[in-house]
């Protein structure tokens, strides 16, 4: 019976047409989006406010299919006083639960870096079951250098990714496997791959040795693309080739989905390249659909601005965003559904040098 459950919402999670709503940054969205123009404030108030805006934008479920939040926000309430987890769950939309707690330095390693919280994560795993979370995250980052990433922080982060997954499902909850292998650096497309490829096979592995059910769970990883400050520029069906051999060569059939994270990709560069890589030819076992917080939501923040009488205008864009989105994860998505973009912001990369992971 737990397993089905398991089964049942890993598969509701990556439903044709929908993808998943991260509004897990450690440092609140607001802090991330306005911390150089001050336009918004990163108060507790303004993140609740943030969060309804977006929650109660029209049709959200017809592409949203689940909502991942920080443990601070899990039982935050409507202006009203209505609990969102009663607000999503009304449309349908699971709640999920960042259980990671944050990254820290890899002591031993060249500045490699690993994630804590494993310590009492049985017991806070049993609290969010109780309280109505249906799946979890947990995030380790893997950086790409001259000697990294090491079999040290691989050694090291996958079996911690694999100790959280089969501590989730023992306790209800479909586990999100984020190994992101990051795309600082200047490395070229064919380093991504072959660091991807170490860094996916070794945690498959895993997965398996610490008996994880792999129906019971989805993985949420990078696309495949060169570094940052790389002088290279690929197209997206570069990007896309490059990523589907990856996941090809490394993920099982049994994993019922995977979700692409943004990476500091600009909106509709992260949606053009996933379009890209569902319209690649090959057999895909898995749905390939998004994660996207900072390419879903950049531009909806500019706009909201903090003010309520831009709301309706913010969660117009929002919703054109996750459409847009949702198009492509079913390789559907065109120019045309952009609309008339006035500014270039929309195609602005969203990474920023020394982000604090």
């Amino acid at each position: 019976m737990a397993n089905e459950e398991l089964m049942r919402n890993a598969k509701y999670l990556v439903a044709p047409g929908k993808g998943i709503l991260p509004v897990d940054e450690p440092t609140g969205i607001l802090g991330s989006f306005f911390k150089e123009s001050k336009a918004v404030a990163d108060t507790q108030e303004n993140r609740r406010r943030h969060l309804e805006m977006l929650f109660t934008s029209g049709s959200l479920a017809k592409y949203i299919s689940g909502v991942i939040f920080l443990e601070q926000t899990f039982l935050e309430k409507t202006k009203h006083g209505s609990p969102f987890l009663e607000l999503l769950d009304r449309h349908g939309i699971l709640p999920g639960i960042k259980l990671d707690l944050g990254i820290i330095d890899l002591e031993g390693s060249q500045g490699e870096m690993t994630t804590k919280g494993l310590d009492d994560l049985p017991e806070r795993c049993r609290m969010y079951k109780h309280k109505g979370a249906k799946f979890a995250k947990w995030r380790c980052v893997f950086k790409i250098g001259e000697h990294t990433p090491s079999q040290l922080a691989i050694k090291i982060n996958i079996a911690l990714l694999a100790r959280y997954a089969v501590i989730c499902q023992q306790n209800g909850l479909v586990p999100i496997v984020e190994p992101e292998v990051l795309c600082d650096g200047d490395h070229n497309l064919e380093r991504a791959q072959s660091a991807s490829i170490k860094v996916l096979s070794a945690q498959v592995k895993a997965l398996l040795d610490h008996g994880v059910l792999l129906e019971g769970m989805l993985l949420k990883c990078s696309m495949i693309r060169p570094g940052h400050t790389c002088p290279t520029v690929c197209t997206p069906e570069q990007v896309a080739k490059a990523t589907f051999e990856v996941l090809s060569r490394t993920i099982p059939p049994a994993i019922p989905g995977i979700t692409f994270l943004s990476g500091g990709l600009s909106e509709i560069d992260a949606t053009t390249y996933l379009n890209a890589i569902n319209k690649h030819t090959g057999v895909k076992p898995w749905p390939l659909t998004f994660t996207f917080g900072r390419a879903v939501q950049a531009t909806v923040m500019k706009i909201w601005g903090g003010k309520d009488e831009n709301v309706a205008a913010a969660q117009r864009e929002f919703i054109k965003r996750v459409k847009a989105n949702s198009k492509a994860s079913l390789g559907k998505y065109s120019e045309e559904d952009e609309g008339n973009v006035e500014d270039n912001d929309a195609h602005m990369p969203l990474y920023k040098e020394g982000y604090s992971y």
